[in-house]
């Protein structure tokens, strides 16, 4: 019963902490917290499970699992609306005397490469990329 209730009470806390833990949530020592703990709950629920009591594993197999997904996640990048020129530039590797349509043929070279959908894309680069472009098209 004790550990439904630490589940429980894990996974409120989660619940809770909502959207003003994001910043919290991308720092590399919580991540760090977050897989450890992630690992025990998963160990945790696996030997419950084995000993029968199955509701109370499944329980912190799923508070780890929850664990796992916010240590996986990471920090996102910084956005770029009060970065310089130079920085757009260098992102998308286009020189200061680019044209419209060159940076428009870099961003897409590069976004069809890391864009989210793509297996190995990754959303914090598409990210970057869209921010950079539209700071270099000041949309």
């Amino acid at each position: 019963m004790i550990y439904i209730l630490l589940g429980l009470g894990a996974f409120g806390v989660l619940v809770w902490a909502g959207r003003r833990a994001r910043p919290y949530l991308a720092r590399p020592a919580w991540r760090i917290a977050s897989g450890s703990l992630s690992a025990l709950g998963l160990i945790a629920g696996g030997m419950l499970a084995v000993t029968g009591r199955v509701v109370p594993g499944a329980i912190l197999a799923g508070v780890g699992l929850a664990l796992v997904m916010i240590a996986r996640r990471g920090a996102p990048p910084p956005p770029l609306d009060n970065a310089d020129l130079a920085e757009a530039r260098e992102i998308l590797g286009v020189a200061a005397s680019a044209t419209r349509e060159e940076i428009q043929a870099a961003y897409g070279r590069l976004i069809r490469a890391v864009h989210p959908d793509v297996v190995g894309g990754a959303s914090g680069l598409a990210a970057r990329l869209n921010a950079a472009r539209d700071r270099l098209l000041k949309k």
